[in-house]
């Protein structure tokens, strides 16, 4: 699906023109949206208005009909559902007759809403029932082949409710391939979609729009190259005025963690369309990474100016406060935001990190767990799983949920190193290695990987693998925020080369703790007992050339020989490699579940860290 492709753009205006009109005619308020701005987008284009598009107007609807679903209509675009559903009752012809069936879905689901007592619960079954005439309506003439690609929709929307995910794929595909401008049936697709595989083997039509649902696909999957790809392809095909093309592409950076990149697009895209709330969480999310506050408090005082009572505000609103620390009003704003929409997942995974500062454990599990229920591909929510049954003692809970990230964010180190964590609780050392060594592998983002990875060699009194890992980690002490764990590794790094009789490494390491109070009594004990070994060392090797005449012309070992010996790691190097050629791969026997990614070595603690050139002192 990532081979080049080439598209007519008077045709994609042209089939714009026409799905705005069938959508229209049929309340499908949010696809109309969207194909509106995607051919905004394209002003550039000329078609004549005189073509096609503009002869379906009517088309769909009798003229027998044509009054009642005029009436309906009206009715239905001011939300009264049943009397629209009431007044199509009879209508066969097909416009009518779908308006009169998604009235009828849309007045369950508003009463369901009206009525839901509790925003915490988003996947109630018990409302299901009332759609049980319709089901069977729509599953007879889809049986029967009588459904159009519009009330396939409808009835794919539905067995989605009803956790029907097989069949609603099908009937959603089905959909697509009878009615390819209707987004909203691309739209559903895309959440069931669970890998690269299922999206390859899914029979689309051969439609432009298919290559705009496969880059939101892959975004969706956290495939963000493939996905940026097929959007950059988009722009120079002439998609770039296109607001929706930017903005997946401003999330896939983002998803990159090239937080810089994607802020600089939601800037633009902000100036272009400064009343547009959509995605305006997104943007908030960012600011609240790099710490902005002000630019956050710009942003959440204009959304409130646009339209306060929109669910993409209360979020802006909500992070705002968060960073300011008032988690209380920030859970307030993510609550509203749910009542206005429930299925508005970065409300629930937003609020349960709110709670989560509040040590509302219990709270923080409930609102993950209704993210999860939106949308399972949220590794937030799993993340945050994880970290609520960590802080309740629970390990066996926490790996279950960190693993369910590690797989949805594979070459992200924070889940890496969370599973490698849990994974020492639970007494699995090995898997906890390769947890360690992988997140290394992929590119440390908090830093903590080789500290980890150094601290459980250590514990397992392996000190000869751990003494790579800590000389590396010690590298670069400015990037190293925790500096208890730096110290940490400046005393055993001194303490080894202290017992291995190399005095200069020893002292180095000493003196470098000297600088941090918490180790400065260890430091001053290590560097006490270098000196006497070194006393010691001199006075033996004093000893030894009165009694040895003969030797009085050859060189003599002395203390300032000792202190011009330049530090390396060679000795350390030869003793790892002869440990780590007997178990450099990890076997992995009771956990088989957990495999690492294909394509990323596993490393010795040695391959990580041995940088240094050798000159075979001592």
């Amino acid at each position: 699906m990532n081979e080049t492709f080439s598209i007519n753009l008077k045709d994609v205006k042209q089939d714009l023109l026409l799905g705005i009109i069938e959508c229209n005619k049929r309340g499908l308020a949010q696809s109309v949206k969207w194909l509106s701005e995607l051919n905004h987008g394209l002003t550039d284009v000329s078609v004549s208005l005189g073509g096609k598009s503009f002869e379906n107007l009517h088309t769909g609807i009798t003229e027998e009909e044509y009054d009642v679903y005029v009436l309906s209509k009206s009715y239905f675009d001011v939300r009264e559902y049943d009397r629209s559903a009431y007044f199509t009752r009879n209508c066969t012809s097909p416009v009518p007759r779908f308006l009169h069936m998604y009235a009828t879905y849309m007045a369950k689901e508003k009463k369901r809403l009206d009525n839901m007592s509790d925003s915490s619960i988003v996947n109630a079954n018990s409302h299901l029932k009332d759609f049980s005439e319709l089901l069977a309506t729509l599953r007879a003439e889809y049986g029967q082949r009588k459904l159009d690609g519009y009330c396939m929709w409808l009835y794919g929307v539905i067995l989605k409710k009803l956790d029907l995910t097989q069949m609603a794929v099908q009937v959603f595909v089905d959909a697509v391939n009878a009615e390819p401008t209707l987004w909203g049936a691309w739209l559903e697709l895309a959440p069931l979609v669970t890998d690269k595989t299922m999206l390859l083997n899914l029979k689309l039509p051969n439609h432009w729009m298919k290559q705009i649902f496969v880059g939101y696909t892959y975004i969706e999957l956290f495939l963000n190259d493939e996905g940026i790809k097929i959007f950059e392809h988009l722009q120079a095909a002439g998609f770039g005025k296109c607001i929706f093309v930017p903005t997946q592409l401003a999330i896939g950076f983002s998803n990159k963690r090239d937080v810089d990149k994607s802020i600089e697009i939601f800037r633009q895209l902000h100036e272009e369309d400064p009343f547009r709330l959509d995605n305006l969480d997104s943007y908030s999310n960012l600011l609240f990474v790099k710490e902005m506050k002000t630019e956050m408090a710009h942003l959440a005082h204009r959304a409130v100016d646009i339209n306060k009572y929109s669910a993409e505000t209360c979020c802006v609103v909500g992070n705002y406060y968060s960073i300011r620390a008032d988690h209380h009003k920030a859970v307030v704003y993510f609550q509203r935001a749910l009542k206005l929409n429930p299925r508005y997942l970065s409300a629930w995974t937003l609020m349960g990190h709110e709670f989560m500062e509040m040590k509302n454990t219990n709270a923080a599990i409930q609102s993950y767990r209704q993210a999860i229920e939106v949308n399972r591909r949220d590794f937030r929510a799993w993340y945050g799983l994880g970290q609520a049954y960590e802080i309740l003692k629970m390990p066996f809970y926490s790996l279950h949920y960190y693993k369910a990230a590690q797989q949805l964010r594979p070459y992200d180190s924070r889940m890496l190193v969370a599973l490698g964590e849990t994974y020492e609780k639970l007494d699995k050392g090995d898997n906890a290695l390769k947890c360690y060594q992988k997140a290394y592998n992929v590119g440390d983002i908090e830093g903590v990987a080789l500290y980890n990875l150094a601290r459980l060699y250590e514990r397992r009194e392996e000190i000869e693998k751990a003494i790579p890992a800590f000389l590396r980690y010690c590298s670069d002490e400015k990037a190293v925020a925790d500096k208890s764990s730096l110290c940490h590794a400046y005393l055993t790094l001194g303490s080894f080369y202290e017992k291995h009789e190399q005095f200069d490494k020893a002292s180095h390491f000493a003196y470098k703790c000297l600088e941090y109070e918490e180790s400065k009594r260890e430091a001053e004990a290590l560097l006490k007992t270098i000196a006497n070994k070194r006393s010691e060392k001199a006075a033996n090797a004093a000893a030894a050339a009165k009694e040895t005449p003969s030797t009085s012309g050859k060189e003599k070992t002395t203390d300032m020989d000792l202190e011009e010996v330049e530090m390396d790691e060679s000795n350390v190097g030869r003793m790892v490699h002869m440990v780590m050629s007997q178990d450099d791969m990890l076997v992995e026997n009771d956990e088989p579940e957990f495999q690492l990614e294909q394509g990323v070595d596993d490393i010795s603690a040695l391959s990580i860290i041995m940088e240094h050139g050798s000159d075979g002192n001592e």
